[in-house]
């Protein structure tokens, strides 16, 4: 695999920028901050994505080389793989997706698996490198080499840890030393006494005996539940027996108001009766007295007309005898004086008989209007009794009908309600029970004897609850202690599985470990080995990986000495060697290889070897240095070696 070209359109500190790139050899010549660095960066996050996240630094990749002025953050890479396919990856570095396009300039970038965090995979997929492996193996930046002497430790671990497991940032002996201090640490052993297995142990035995203690008030308490709910259904079905009972109770009373108001009725009905009873006497009364003044009126009236008779008999002998003595005296009597004053008295006693009939008349009269009078107001009477009698009467018919409504209407009305009583608690109260409720005579009694079962029953159930509140704190407690239980247990447990975990862990890494010291690292070695040799100009021969030193290196004279004792300038060989001889095994491509100020420390014997070692044994790679001195560009063009020149200054 190698970059053809590189296009930046704006990224940190490069803007409009173009670079060609060759097959092998190319020297990217710039001074100090002239983007050689992040012309790297730019590489590593057009193919692997850039990161907002900071990982411990003061920005993120985005913030350090997002444009301040705004322009378009992007830039594209033209690549082929060794199969001679070519492909173009555009990335806005604004998105999380680049685009993707094959050397017909067909967008592709839907062929290759998305990741919801790292983007589309499509670098990893055609080279199988992910962005670490890529970092720590086939480029090397400044910031690896140019260490001060005392920290040579963390290179010579680096080192050491890319023999021992492949990883320049995995160290066997610190990640089993620490799971072995996670383990007693966040577990503990048999042996320890604070640490958490143990405290977790020693409160579940507390616990279960703390538990068992309280187990009984458990059953207790299913024996109180037990009664409890015996006596809520007993006080259910007495309260359902006095309620059936002041429904009755209520009918009965509602019976009583109604029988009242027919009795009321029917006593209405008995007065009327008797007041016309009354009435009709009072009536024949009135007829008896009308009768006896018709019977007096007659008999006055015959007495009168008798008298009448007998004095207009003796006033007729009276005027037949003055009228006699007158003519006696017309013929007797000689004195015409006397004889005239005596004529006087026939007239006279006509006047007087004219006069008394009259009065007798109109006495007659006065009797007789009197009689009328008294005729009339017995009539009125009569009527108004009468009157009496029929409102009295129709009164008495009116409620009647009225009683006998209410009657059947209420009868009625009891059956129905009776009826519905009984459905309505069919259900909850026996047949049998139910009509002999129905049916009592002597409703009363019956409920005071419920509703005293019903107070016993209560005062029963007032006492359970009471026991149950005593209890209940214990059982509160015991469930407290229960699931403190269940939760201990789960912690314990959880530590189990991560000691189980950790135990399997340690015995993975061990055989991981010992299959790497089989197989992995004596090539590794090897490879370091002849690189070594070959960069030293044969100084160096033999490496060799002890697990109790680490690194050790062949001197002349065959001895062997602790990599940790050599000079940076060697360690930093030994570094780039160790990198240079994973570079064939990493993927099937044949990667490029990019070097960042990676000959800092190297002098120029051993910047000669090394260029010339880069040269001639990865003809095969594209090998990409990036500088700021001209002693690579001097050296080659003393060993006559071609090379692409790029001047990031242009």
């Amino acid at each position: 695999m190698k970059i053809n070209s590189i296009k930046i359109n704006s990224y940190g500190k490069l803007k409009n920028k173009e670079i060609e790139l060759k097959n092998n050899l190319n020297l990217i010549y710039g001074n100090n901050e002239s983007g050689k660095s992040t012309l790297l960066k730019f590489i590593i996050n057009t193919f692997y994505g850039i990161s907002k996240n900071k990982k411990g630094k003061e920005l993120s990749d985005y913030d350090k080389y997002l444009p301040w002025d705004g322009e378009e953050f992007s830039g594209k890479i033209e690549y082929e793989l060794d199969n001679g396919n070519k492909y173009e990856v555009f990335r806005d570095f604004k998105k999380k997706n680049p685009k993707i396009f094959d050397k017909e300039k067909n967008d592709i970038s839907k062929e290759f698996n998305i990741d919801k965090a790292k983007g589309n995979e499509f670098f990893y997929e055609q080279t199988n490198i992910d962005e670490d492996l890529f970092c720590s193996t086939i480029v090397a930046n400044q910031q690896e080499v140019k260490l001060e002497k005392g920290e040579q430790n963390l290179l010579i671990q680096k080192i050491a840890n890319l023999v021992g497991t492949g990883e320049d940032n995995v160290s066997y002996r610190i990640a089993m030393d620490r799971i072995n201090r996670r383990q007693r640490d966040e577990v503990g052993s048999v042996k320890s006494r604070e640490k958490p297995m143990n405290v977790l142990q020693r409160r579940i035995d507390e616990l279960e005996n703390e538990k068992n203690s309280l187990e009984q008030y458990r059953n207790f308490k299913y024996e109180l539940e037990e009664n409890r709910n015996e006596l809520l259904n007993e006080i259910s079905n007495l309260e359902n027996e006095n309620n059936l009972i002041q429904e009755i109770k209520l009918i009965n009373e509602n019976e009583k108001i109604e029988n009242e108001k027919i009795k009321i009725k029917e006593k209405l009905f008995t007065e009327n009766l008797e007041k016309i009873e009354k009435i009709k006497n009072e009536f024949e009364k009135i007829e008896n007295k009308n009768k006896k003044i018709k019977t007096e009126k007659n008999e006055e009236k015959n007495k009168l007309e008798k008298n009448k008779n007998k004095i207009n008999k003796k006033l007729i002998i009276i005027f037949l005898i003055l009228i006699i003595i007158n003519i006696l005296q017309f013929i007797f009597i000689k004195n015409n004086i006397f004889k005239y004053i005596f004529l006087l008295t026939v007239p006279t006693f006509l006047i007087f008989w004219y006069f008394y009939l009259k009065n007798k008349k109109n006495k007659i009269k006065i009797k007789e209007k009197e009689n009328k009078k008294e005729i009339e107001k017995i009539n009125i009477e009569k009527i108004n009794v009468e009157n009496q009698i029929n409102l009295l009467e129709k009164s008495n018919k009116n409620l009647k009908e009225e009683i006998n409504n209410l009657k059947n209407k209420f009868n009625e009305k009891i059956i129905l309600e009776k009826q519905k009583i009984k459905n309505n608690y069919l259900k909850i109260i026996p047949e049998k029970k139910l009509d002999d409720i129905l049916n009592l005579e002597n409703i009363n009694l019956e409920k005071e004897k419920v509703q005293s079962k019903l107070n016993d029953k209560k005062i029963e159930l007032h006492t359970l609850d009471l026991d149950k509140e005593n209890i209940e704190p214990k059982l509160d407690n015991l469930s407290k202690i229960e699931e403190e239980l269940v939760n201990n247990n789960e912690k314990k447990s959880t530590l189990e599985n991560l000691n189980l975990s950790m135990n399997l862990a340690k015995e993975i890494l061990e055989e991981s470990y010992e299959e790497m010291k089989n197989t992995i690292t004596p090539k590794f070695t090897k490879n370091l080995s002849e690189t070594i040799n070959k960069i030293t100009d044969g100084k160096y021969k033999n490496v060799r990986f002890s697990d109790e030193i680490g690194l050790i290196i062949e001197l002349d004279n065959g001895s062997y000495e602790e990599v940790a004792k050599m000079s940076i300038g060697t360690i930093d060989q030994l570094y780039l060697s160790l990198r240079l001889s994973m570079a064939e095994d990493l993927s099937d491509e044949k990667m490029p290889i990019i070097l960042d100020e990676s000959f800092a420390y190297y002098d120029a014997k051993r910047l000669k070897n090394v260029l010339e070692f880069l040269y001639s044994n990865f003809k095969d790679h594209q090998i990409i240095l990036l500088t700021c001195t001209a002693r690579e560009r001097e050296i080659l063009d003393e060993l006559n070696i071609k090379y692409n020149l790029i001047h990031m200054q242009d």
